[in-house]
């Protein structure tokens, strides 16, 4: 008969002869104790089917169970691996909004029936230093654990900048901690949270249940999907995207497919709970007495290879936000990831390389339904408190590149024209301003949901891919095999002149008038040069942009624009 090789060292009892005792002995062992493990006794070519419900994943330096791994039992240094890197990013911008001042959410102006715009006069300086580790262990070429830790800085943010405790006492120095002290009442005295963070841990299962080509990947990861228009990692942000979800793959020659679930907000209780089981939601949501009070996406992505040259990508998206409608709509019915809605999404994007010519083309339709509840809302949807939708989503956007590289010449210049596309809607901000936009009907407004837009329409980050339209034209080539050169021009314009102006994070940049008729955001020029050094591993990287306000600037804000400079700097290290 085999017995159970247990962990740690069994101990001797002086009372071993006593049956009574050697029956508490056995009992023992489920309060953690480590015992003889004898009474564990099973049928050749068996094993315990039944442990306890809350078994331990992780081995401990002594015995819980007897059925723990051994220490180390599957550990080879062979199969361990890491990755890395670190950046190091000055910024410099002026005129965030065009000679005035800018508000808490990043707004230029309020809304309002009349021109406006904020005291002050907005400029920015700073620095940010983001570092990456990542860990990854393969316990067999099929199973993988990675786990990668962020730590995203700002130069001089550790302590705050006023108060007893800020930068003139023991400020940035001398703290080096994780979490917020609040010493004081306003937002200005209350000191960042953590600044290391998980950007990815998960466990990917490559061919799952014996299915050749279908693999799992469970917990917090990065979703990056076609031109990164909708879903993307956002790396020029010093956090990024990632997501806490579940995705299965299927893989053959001429088809990829995904399907995922991921949760964006979790009501019933907060990060790093001990339980959730039995407690109420978290207060304040609008939601405190629904358990199904949370926001979620599911996505179902797929990328046809059969026809050679080309790729094609039809998907579909739900996403439900059950967040209540007062709870996520402080800018009106654009507020990104609006509460209290219903969306679906249904796109396709074809992109082809053949010989010098590259080609994409992404077009995206939503509908649904969204609730307008706040402290104007309409009798639509159930009056202030209720939490109705009534409002029809019925939006749309498309994304269109052409390109031609002459790899035939030196330095490989590349020429490229664009076009891009996002609808609106005129009365976005309908539960703004006591009613001067009108009543609401409709949320035309198209979802920009979790995309790298720091790659389309301008370097400069001033329009998200909602109500736009932009053309624009891209030149790059090689100075050299490690010299890189772009030089990129974008006309911008909003799609619906009552709408308002999104910036590239999708909050509101500037509030449109209700009778505004200007449509012209203005003209986004940049320069970007880059520098590659020791094989690859270090990159340093310099641009400049210069945004030249059209007449929409000028009609809104109610003061003469004043042009926009923006550059940068950044020093880039990987392995």
């Amino acid at each position: 008969m085999d017995t159970l090789n247990g962990m740690g060292t069994p101990k001797k009892s002086g009372y071993a002869k006593n049956a009574l005792v050697q029956f508490l002995t056995v009992v023992s062992l489920f309060a953690g104790h480590s015992t003889v493990q004898a009474a564990f006794q099973l049928p050749e070519g068996e094993k315990i089917t039944n442990p306890i419900v809350i078994g331990r994943g992780i081995p401990q330096k002594e015995a819980y169970e007897p059925f723990d791994p051994k220490i180390g039992r599957n550990f080879n240094l062979k199969n361990l691996w890491m990755r890395a890197d670190m950046r190091v990013r000055p910024e410099y911008r002026t005129n965030v909004c065009f000679g005035g001042g800018i508000g808490a959410a990043g707004q230029c102006n309020a809304p309002g029936l009349v021109a406006n715009n904020l005291p002050g006069k907005a400029n920015d300086q700073f620095v940010q230093q983001m570092t990456r580790l990542g860990i990854g262990y393969d316990l067999s070429p099929d199973v993988n654990f990675y786990m990668e830790f962020i730590d995203s800085r700002t130069w001089g943010g550790n302590g705050t900048p006023v108060g007893a405790n800020g930068a003139g006492n023991n400020g940035d120095p001398a703290i080096h901690t994780c979490g917020s002290t609040l010493v004081g009442s306003t937002p200005a005295n209350v000191r960042p949270a953590c600044t290391l963070g998980i950007r990815a841990g998960y466990m990917l299962i490559r061919n799952f249940a014996g299915v050749q080509g279908l693999g799992l990947k469970a917990g917090r990861q990065y979703l990056v999907f076609g031109d990164q228009s909708l879903f993307g990692h956002f790396d020029w942000a010093n956090t990024g995207w990632s997501f806490d979800g579940v995705m299965l793959q299927y893989s053959t020659n001429i088809i990829d497919t995904h399907l995922g679930w991921f949760r964006t907000a979790e009501t019933d209780l907060l990060q790093g709970a001990t339980l959730g089981s039995g407690g109420p939601n978290i207060g304040g949501t609008g939601q405190a007495r629904n358990a199904a009070g949370d926001a979620d996406f599911i996505i179902f992505y797929n990328q046809i290879k059969a026809v050679p040259g080309f790729l094609i990508e039809p998907f579909y998206i739900y996403y439900k936000n059950n967040l209540g409608g007062g709870d996520v709509s402080f800018q009106g019915l654009g507020t990104p990831k609006h509460g209290n809605q219903t969306r679906h999404v249904i796109g396709n994007r074809i992109a082809m390389k053949k010989g010098y010519f590259d080609f994409s083309s992404e077009v995206v339709y939503q509908f649904g339904q969204m609730g307008d509840t706040a402290g104007s809302a309409s009798s639509l949807c159930g009056d202030p408190g209720g939490e109705g939708k009534c409002l029809h989503i019925n939006a749309w956007a498309t994304r269109n590149w052409i390109g031609y590289t002459a790899f035939n010449l030196p330095g490989k210049p590349r020429i490229a024209f664009n076009f891009d596309y996002a609808s609106g809607d005129g009365r976005a901000n309908c539960t703004l301003s006591n009613g001067a936009y009108g009543a609401c009907k409709t949320a035309n407004t198209f979802e920009n949901f979790f995309p790298t837009n720091h790659i389309h329409m301008g370097y400069m980050d001033v329009m998200g891919w909602k109500n736009m339209m932009s053309f624009s034209g891209n030149f790059q080539a090689r100075l050299s095999p490690d010299d890189h050169i772009e030089i990129w021009y974008t006309n911008l314009h909003l799609a619906n002149a009552k709408d308002n102006w999104y910036r590239a994070s999708q909050g509101v940049y500037v509030f449109s008038q209700p009778g505004n008729t200007k449509t012209h955001i203005g003209d986004e020029v940049d320069v970007a040069l880059t520098h590659f050094f020791m094989q690859g591993m270090v990159a340093f990287q310099a641009g400049y942009g210069h945004l030249f306000p059209g007449s929409y600037i000028s009609q809104n804000l109610g003061r003469r624009a004043v042009g926009q400079d923006w550059a940068y700097a950044q020093l880039w290290i990987n392995f």
